[in-house]
């Protein structure tokens, strides 16, 4: 629709205003393909093994039989020039990748009745999304009547709230502003890769079993805002032995024929904020996670097997499990304030330490421990058959509503009526958090002190001005932006959200559209296993309590979900939950009224109906994103030259790199495929063969455009190969195999590092090229 040229210029001014000021932490706080129309890596780095892999027989044999398909696809966006999405920094602009984003797809249906399925997605980005899961959906409907069984009702779209990944492809208008508006080849990226990921595990459905088991990981994440978790009842606090869950619950995929058991995916639920990776990092990564997933994948041997892994109540973690200190001023080296996060009364210099703080490496070291010891804890689960318990009952059921939380009245337990608010946002949101401080004089947990400058006020006041009716609503949140209420030049946040429930024999997930703390995770999913327990009569036997397990962010992002002692308290998480005090009880009061709709005699109950879509944005959006004019490589050169070699003769555990005329990877985002690549040469075939490429770890793409005018940039690749001999800890630590699996040795041999760009024309034409480093040798 059009826009008159004063709506244009106000919001370009919001834009510009409020992106300079930077007072949005951090949420944690051109041609695209689909991924199949390209080929992948032909030698993934196939890593030894001396265990019984994923395939052996597990303990499931007496489990009841589901239909089961796992996928995986790419979905890296543009990995350059696009501002992050996570920190809210308008300075976190993409430089490269240093590992390529995926979606992973699990799908579990009713062997019986095929059509009662759903499919849970683990995508490698900040949170699901309204205008993704939309764009998801359209897709499929355009496939056909084979992709007609998947809808609103059955597909969950989670993030691993990874912050390192590109930006501009959300909803609606407050997280669109630090990345200059939306940007449609990101959104489009995610889109297309995801249901690539769908179709792949659509097309590998077999019968199988499915097991669940748990293991305790105890050194991944620690609370970001234990002041606010004390203000939750003692009696309760008592229950539990940490103020974070460090439980992580596994289902376990495994095929099954006539004569074998094999085991095809793991999906699993822990929370860790996907903040490892620093508000300085510039390279593509899928943090913590991603990390996480990748080793496990690797572990197995096996080019097919998917491991996803999920997020949980993740709202007060972090993977920061060191502490949080004061890193300059008069208390550097000191703990910031226990209730306030600040030193000496400013929140900037207050940051949290991962366990390999103090490497100047915008947090790699860091983010590759927290995700190794997710993937320790369950590869020794699943290493462990006996730890497996069998899921059994003949009932796979999903459910989904769209609710408008902006005024949703209900009554508490205790019989009080009480109700949701429009969206809106508290000061202490704008202090950030620990994982990221804010700017400027913000500061967490003082609800009864506005505290800041009056220009934030008015500054909010510009967006809308919240009535008495809204401040009364929202209690003891000082609302400093009423993203609710704002709807120019569009919707800011969202108001609609969605509220879904999936379920297969004794097992329940919660699909959360935001990011639960842990103790609101703790009463949601306790909630659900009482009522569960209490309901379904098929849940029959003691050995088989319901499992629950609540994942997120997703479907739509809306920001947090604490308790509403913890709101009260008013740090970032307070402050972040958008709809008021009774937020978590309304979402609880949600799903235990749909609960009986996932019981296997459903159909006797009225039908849902599915209630107030919300508004899809994405022709409407703002975006002052500026495209990829033209790529030109210097007088004299051509692309893909080869500006600065390697050197001939290397050692395991150095950097190997090799710089090229380079062109915008914007051009082309090789969804499927890869900017770099490491080739050895294969003595017996007398063959070049790859064994590194964007997906791993070790090898870092990096761009840099050296002149704007001219359209000239550099591209470097670099082989880290200290990620594979254990050197990446530093020399205090000493080596430690076991990583990636491989010794010295076995990196000796031939090599040479490929690049594979896209330089675009000034006609807009896009020609693929490649360049070629010397050959080098580590010996």
């Amino acid at each position: 629709m059009a826009r008159s040229p004063l709506v244009v210029a106000l919001a370009a001014g919001f834009l510009v205003v409020l992106a300079t000021v930077n007072i949005f932490h951090r949420y944690d706080p051109s041609t695209v393909y689909f991924p199949w129309q390209r080929s992948t890596s032909e030698s993934p780095f196939n890593l030894p093994v001396d265990r019984a892999g994923p395939g052996a027989n597990v303990n499931a044999s007496n489990g009841d039989q589901y239909l089961l398909g796992v996928g995986k696809a790419d979905i890296t966006g543009p990995v350059v020039e696009i501002n992050f999405m996570g920190y809210a920094d308008t300075a976190q602009v993409g430089s490269g990748v240093r590992q390529r984003l995926y979606s992973r797809a699990f799908i579990i249906g009713d062997i019986e009745k095929p059509a009662d399925r759903f499919v849970y997605l683990v995508l490698d980005t900040q949170s699901g999304d309204t205008a993704i899961r939309h764009g998801i959906l359209e897709a499929l409907e355009g496939m056909g009547d084979e992709y007609a069984v998947y809808g609103q009702q059955n597909v969950a779209v989670t993030g691993t709230h990874s912050h390192s990944g590109p930006g501009a492809w959300l909803n609606y208008l407050l997280p669109q502003i630090t990345s200059y508006g939306f940007h449609k080849p990101s959104y489009q990226a995610i889109v297309d890769g995801t249901v690539a990921s769908i179709v792949q595990a659509h097309k590998r459905i077999a019968p199988g079993r499915l097991s669940v088991g748990t293991t305790d990981i105890f050194n991944a994440n620690v609370n970001r805002s234990p002041y606010a978790y004390l203000a939750n009842p003692a009696k309760e606090r008592e229950r539990y032995p940490h103020n974070v869950d460090k439980t992580m619950t596994v289902l376990r995929f495994t095929h099954v024929t006539d004569d074998h058991e094999g085991d095809i995916g793991i999906l699993t639920w822990f929370p860790v904020h996907g903040t490892s990776m620093l508000g300085n990092n510039t390279l593509v990564t899928g943090d913590n996670k991603g990390v996480a997933a990748w080793l496990f994948e690797k572990s197995t041997d096996d080019a097919d097997f998917v491991a996803g892994f999920s997020q949980a109540n993740v709202g007060d973690t972090s993977p920061n499990v060191l502490g949080a200190y004061c890193e300059s001023g008069e208390f550097v080296g000191e703990m910031c304030d226990f209730k306030t996060s600040l030193c000496g009364n400013r929140s900037q210099p207050c940051h949290g330490r991962g366990p390999y703080f103090g490497l100047d490496d915008a947090g790699a070291a860091s983010n590759y421990e927290i995700g190794r010891r997710q993937f320790t804890g369950a590869r020794q689960l699943v290493d462990d058959k006996s730890a497996f318990t069998p899921v059994n009952g003949k009932v796979v059921k999903s459910l989904h509503q769209f609710v408008d939380l902006s005024d949703y009245h209900f009554t508490l337990p205790n019989g009080t009526l009480v109700r949701t608010c429009p969206a809106a946002l508290g000061y202490s949101f704008a202090a950030g958090t620990t994982d990221g401080p804010g700017a400027f004089d913000f500061k967490q947990a003082q609800p009864g002190d506005p505290h800041a400058n009056p220009l934030w006020s008015r500054i909010g006041n510009r967006i809308h001005t919240p009535n008495d009716t809204q401040r009364a609503c929202h209690g003891d949140k000082v609302i400093l932006l009423d993203v609710g209420e704002s709807d120019n030049p569009y919707e800011w946040s969202p108001g609609i959200v969605d509220v879904q429930l999936l379920r297969v024999g004794q097992l329940f997930v919660i699909v959360a559209p935001g990011e639960a703390t842990t103790m609101a995770g703790r009463r949601w999913k306790e909630a659900i296993q009482t009522e569960a327990a209490a309901t379904f009569i098929d849940i029959d036997r003691s050995d088989e309590k319901p499992v629950v397990v609540l994942g997120g962010p997703a479907n739509t992002y809306s920001h947090y979900i604490s308790t509403p002692e913890e709101y009260s308290i008013q740090r970032y998480e307070g402050a972040s939950t958008l709809y008021g005090p009774h937020t978590l009880d309304a979402y609880i009061n949600l799903t235990l009224s749909y609960l009986p709709h996932l019981s296997g005699s459903a159909k006797k109950l009225p039908s849902l109906k599915h209630g107030p879509y919300p508004p899809i944005l994405i022709n409407e959006s703002l975006s002052f994103i500026t495209p990829v004019v033209a790529d030109r490589a210097p007088f004299f050169k051509h692309f893909g030259d080869v500006k600065s070699d390697a050197h001939a003769l290397n050692r395991a555990g150095d950097t190997i790199s090799a710089s090229f005329v380079g062109a915008n990877p914007r051009n082309d985002f090789r969804l499927g495929g890869t900017f770099a690549a490491v080739e050895q040469f294969d003595y017996d075939g007398k063959i070049w063969r790859r064994v590194r490429d964007d997906s791993d770890w070790s090898l870092v793409y990096e761009w840099k455009r050296t002149s704007s005018v001219l359209g000239t940039s550099v591209v470097t690749i670099s082989w880290e190969t200290k990620w594979e001999t254990g050197d990446w800890r530093g020399a205090a630590a000493g080596r430690e195999h076991g990583d990636l699996l491989v010794r010295d040795a076995e990196l000796k041999g031939l090599y040479r590092l490929r690049y594979y760009g896209d330089a675009k024309a000034l006609g807009g034409n896009i020609t693929p090229f490649e360049g070629v480093s010397g050959e080098f040798r580590i010996v």
